[in-house]
């Protein structure tokens, strides 16, 4: 049977330690807080079920021989990487792109650290069969994951290692039965919406930081695991009317402090080795397939933003302007460098053993551009709306006044739709650009790969410098000085 909404919305119903503004949460989906972003990613499951998308979105599993999303796939070439990559945009597609932590994120992550189980063998089998035996366990499930790998900023002028007692995630103790944990970690976005919590430590570790270098997969309602929301936007959301992302897309992120809660080995991937700790990311797939989920989503976000830039400015009856069509002209090309480098790291990809992944030079080139696009996207839709994005009904509560309802209908005029409609897009134009979850989603973009000196670093340390630089060594030695007053001709390099 094929995972649906409600059996997502059930699975979520465990009793789970949930507190925001001050209080403890009893039944957390039903919290006007969570309630409506849960249903939206319930949605993605029903999506999946439906019989006319089920070959689209779903594959059978190897083991439960059961029907499992797309997510879970393990490509072994070019076709099967493109099957799996529509799956993911079509669910990216439900949300606009704007569910940055969908299911499809950190099972792809789960799935690229199986790709390099020889890599986790090399260092401890016992680990590795853990990871194979929960990878199995969390897909024949259809589980929906979330992480937390970045450790709470602290005093960012020390290590981790040196931070304060109890603040990042550490072993503190172990035993036969597994690992005892405390501390915690950032930035368990859409945990209020996932069954379970990946925990672990990308920033790199060195010799000392053994406590902190472990990976664990860990349910939302175990024994000790606390989670802290911030503020949540749907909460705030006036109507769907006027916030329609806030209102029902809103993922909560929030700490998750692990007091003194006990992992079982099985679910222990690694363990006392901060060289392990690193490896799992970089030289498995891991790091590859999760960022490559990163950049479909992206490119169907970055989609949704032209779009709305375009109806903005149809809507404005500005379309037919040269210069408007020029800065439309510029955000397509941009939109669709993003989409070009997609394809391209598909392409060009390689095989880790058995398993095809994606270009690691083009993803990480992506990364790079992409964290700066997307503020400028946002610029450009401010500059192509002015100042209908403030001069808005206050709420929709003022169509309903029959005083003012027809000074609405004569201010808020366009040359397209009616004075309704017009609300309608700027509203959503400003829930995606200049509300507070559209700031917090410019933050999102802006820093969830790392900040600009690691992406760059990754861009770096990926790129064929060899191929580059020996354009240029054969190119200066294709003359001499002897020669430097008569000409040469060019030869191509073989």
């Amino acid at each position: 049977m094929i995972k649906n909404g409600k059996q997502h919305l059930d699975s979520l119903r465990d009793g789970r330690e949930v507190y925001i503004d001050g209080e403890r949460v009893g039944d957390h989906t039903e919290h006007p807080a969570f309630r409506q972003a849960i249903r939206s990613a319930a949605g993605l499951y029903d999506y999946q079920a439906r019989p006319e998308n089920i070959e689209k979105m779903t594959y059978t599993s190897p083991g439960s021989g059961a029907p499992v999303n797309r997510m879970w796939q393990l490509p072994t070439s070019y076709a099967e990487l493109v099957e799996r990559r529509k799956a993911l945009e079509a669910w990216a597609e439900q949300s606009g792109g704007f569910l940055g932590r969908s299911p499809d994120h950190v099972a792809s992550c789960l799935s690229g650290m199986v790709m390099g189980l020889d890599v986790f063998e090399r260092y401890d089998a016992q680990r590795a069969k853990a990871l194979w035996n929960y990878y199995e366990y969390a897909r024949d499930r259809d589980l929906y994951l979330t992480y937390v790998i970045v450790n709470p900023q602290g005093d960012r002028g020390k290590d981790p290692g040196q931070q304060s007692e109890g603040l990042v995630a550490s072993v503190v103790d172990e035993d036969a039965e597994g690992i005892t944990i405390k501390g915690a970690k950032m930035l368990g976005t859409a945990s209020p919406m996932a069954n379970e919590v990946f925990v672990g430590a990308i920033q790199p570790l060195k010799a000392g930081e053994e406590h902190l270098s472990f990976t664990a997969c860990i349910p939302l309602n175990a024994k000790g695991v606390k989670m802290f929301s911030r503020k949540s936007y749907e909460a705030s959301a006036v109507s769907t009317f006027d916030n329609p992302l806030a209102s029902r897309l809103d993922e909560n992120d929030a700490v998750i402090y692990f007091d003194e809660v006990k992992v079982p080995w099985d679910r222990v991937f690694v363990h006392n080795n901060v060289q392990m700790a690193h490896a799992q990311w970089h030289v498995t797939p891991a790091h590859v397939y999760q960022n490559y989920q990163c950049q479909i989503r992206f490119a169907v976000k970055s989609r949704f933003l032209l779009g709305l830039a375009r109806k903005l400015t149809e809507v404005n009856g500005v379309i037919k302007f040269p210069q408007v069509q020029e800065a439309l002209g510029q955000i397509a090309a941009e939109v669709a460098m993003v989409e070009g480098l997609l394809h391209g790291m598909e392409v060009a990809g390689t095989h880790h053993g058995k398993y095809f992944v994606p270009n690691r030079k083009m993803l990480y080139s992506a990364m790079v551009v992409t964290q700066q696009l997307y503020p400028k996207l946002l610029t450009q839709i401010r500059e192509l709306a002015g100042g209908g994005l403030i001069m808005l009904p206050s709420s929709y509560k003022d169509f309903g006044n029959d005083a003012i309802a027809p000074y609405i209908a004569k201010t808020q005029c366009s040359p397209t739709t009616d004075h309704m409609g017009r609300v309608k897009l700027f509203k959503l134009a400003w829930d995606a650009v200049g509300s507070e979850f559209g700031s917090r989603h410019l933050q999102y973009e802006m820093f969830y790969g790392g900040t600009n000196m690691v992406t760059r670093g990754h861009a770096f340390r990926s790129y064929d410098w060899d191929r580059a630089v020996g354009q240029v060594d054969d190119f200066l030695g294709g003359y001499t000085l002897d020669v430097a007053t008569a000409p040469v001709p060019l030869q191509r390099v073989a």
